[in-house]
């Protein structure tokens, strides 16, 4: 998966927002204020997704490519290298994974300021 395509993807999800809170280098997609995949535009290799602690584990087992999350917390988080092993219908399944366990824990009010918001 390309940078734009994966780029192009992951806004496609309802109230995504992007943000540089780490740099000029590092592109944030967040939902409701909470992060749920960033990547390197410096080096593209692959992006760091949110999962299920459980699934995170499976997947790690199964695939080469995902790994437990660069700089972030391992239980919680993937990072997937986009040369190996991981198709891009499976990295698209991650990262839908991701945005819908985030904006799954958001409050009911941050949802509502949301959906009011457009």
């Amino acid at each position: 998966m390309d940078i734009e395509s994966l780029c192009d993807y992951a806004g496609s999800f309802k109230y995504v927002e992007q943000d540089f809170p780490f740099g000029e280098e590092v592109l944030v997609f967040k939902v409701g204020g909470k992060i749920f995949l960033l990547v390197s535009l410096d080096s593209y290799d692959g992006f760091n997704v949110k999962c299920d602690p459980e699934y995170a584990l499976t997947l790690r087992e199964t695939y080469s490519g995902i790994q437990p999350g660069y700089h972030m917390n391992k239980k919680h988080w993937n990072t997937i290298n986009i040369h190996a092993d991981v198709t891009i219908p499976l990295m698209q399944e991650l990262i839908r994974h991701s945005y819908e366990l985030v904006f799954q824990s958001l409050t009911k009010k941050v949802k509502e300021a949301l959906a009011s918001a457009g």
